[in-house]
């Protein structure tokens, strides 16, 4: 059986279990989720998070390194930020449209919460551009600090490409760490079906059917943007900007998917994510270690149609009225606070702290949304690995270094 399929067989699995019990056998729940469910999606979110760090570094500062040419870095960089941008501002854009068609809030009877979400409130945008230089990059490395760390990576190539041949130990160095850690996922991929399931059984058998009814719509909005974005946004890029076959592409990247949506978190899925653009589109690895390690800490487009739709959603519990300007302005905020958006599980939900007060909600319409987060977590980190790969593919496209050999084969 592929690993695809047992991937896919886990899910459903997970899936079926965790609604059983949630119904049926809720303290047998508690018991398995307590030595079972949990410890197992624990350690495997542990196990691929203790290699991102320095995946992501040596990927960077290899691909850095591998751009002889600094104008073409520089090229690179600016197509890579443009397509990011671009992508996020049309998410929410589309999320919004979706959200006032719609109407998630109306007539959907949630309540109040009773207390405040225990949330961490999110930095101001400005201190997190600020913070991108590090003041100490091993404090950075060892904080897991994404966006410093890949700003050091991305300098520390850069001088590798320019000192050339006086730090060819250097470069093989940072070039094998890169295999060990490209290694170390191949290991824990053989994992990921029974993480997937206790992943899963343990996300339904917390969330429950009355739960998640009970923000049905909210959820249905929220899953058709992601859905829209992904098809035409995606596609269009793939299509008319790269001259591929959208629908191979997708099919390239569903086990990237697959493990984005169970483990909820981009930054664990930036292995996954590098070997499918690798091996399946036949993205050379001088952008895809560029590209896809830099749009896990700032491309959060899934992310970002969340903010969208929650902001429209608890507007209209509470009655209050967002008008245009109000809705530019969460267009405009959420795409600065998505570059901020850590990639990790619901990290969504505390830089709604930065888009909320911005048009005048409630942070306390936070609570209102959490319930269900964790499960549509899943659906936009999905989303969020699929813009950086569609980026990569593209970015790879127009700067020729997809043969048309290699295209004719994807197309």
């Amino acid at each position: 059986m592929k690993l695809t399929t047992k991937i896919l067989w886990g899910i459903l699995l997970g899936l079926i279990v965790g609604l059983v019990l949630n119904i049926y056998f809720p303290s047998v729940f508690e018991t398995l989720n307590g030595y079972l469910f949990a410890p197992v999606g624990d350690l495997f979110l542990k196990a691929i998070k203790m290699i991102v760090v320095p995946l992501v570094f040596f990927s960077i500062a290899m691909g850095a390194a591998g751009v002889a040419d600094p104008k073409k870095l520089g090229r690179i960089g600016g197509k890579t930020i443009l397509l990011y941008l671009m992508t996020t501002a049309l998410a929410i854009t589309i999320a919004l449209v979706m959200a006032n068609v719609l109407s998630p809030g109306e007539g959907v009877n949630v309540g109040t919460p009773d207390e405040k979400p225990d949330i961490e409130t999110a930095p101001p945008v400005k201190e997190t551009l600020l913070n991108i230089v590090p003041e100490n990059p091993v404090t950075a490395l060892a904080e897991g600090q994404m966006l410093q760390i890949i700003f050091f990576a991305l300098v520390f190539g850069i001088s590798m490409a320019l000192l050339g041949n006086k730090v060819n130990r250097v470069r093989e160095f940072v070039e094998q760490a890169n295999e060990v850690m490209m290694k170390l996922v191949h290991i824990l991929m053989k994992t990921v079906p029974y993480a997937a399931f206790a992943l899963m059984a343990k996300a339904i058998g917390e969330a429950g059917l009355e739960l998640v009814g009970s923000m049905a719509m909210y959820m249905i909005t929220l899953l058709l943007a992601l859905l829209i974005h992904m098809v035409v946004v995606y596609g269009s890029l793939l299509k008319f900007l790269a001259k591929l076959n959208p629908f191979r592409f997708f099919k390239t990247m569903a086990p990237a998917m697959e493990v984005a949506f169970t483990t909820s978190s981009s930054a664990a899925t930036l292995p996954v994510t590098i070997e499918q653009v690798e091996k399946g589109m036949k993205v050379p690895r001088s952008i895809s270690s560029f590209v896809l390690p830099l749009g896990a800490t700032i491309n959060m487009d899934g992310t970002a149609i969340m903010q969208g739709v929650a902001s429209i959603f608890i507007a209209q519990l509470y009655g209050i009225d967002l008008g245009i300007t109000q809705q530019l302005l969460i267009i405009l905020t959420a795409t600065l606070a998505s570059i901020g958006t850590a990639a990790v599980p619901s990290a969504g939900i505390v830089m709604l702290t930065i888009v909320f007060p911005t048009v005048g909600l409630p942070l306390e319409g936070l609570g209102i949304v959490l319930g269900v987060d964790r499960l549509l977590d899943m659906a936009r980190t999905a989303t969020n690995i699929t813009g950086d790969a569609t980026v990569a593919t593209v970015v790879a496209k127009t700067e020729g270094e997809i043969t048309s050999e290699e295209s004719a084969k994807t197309a």
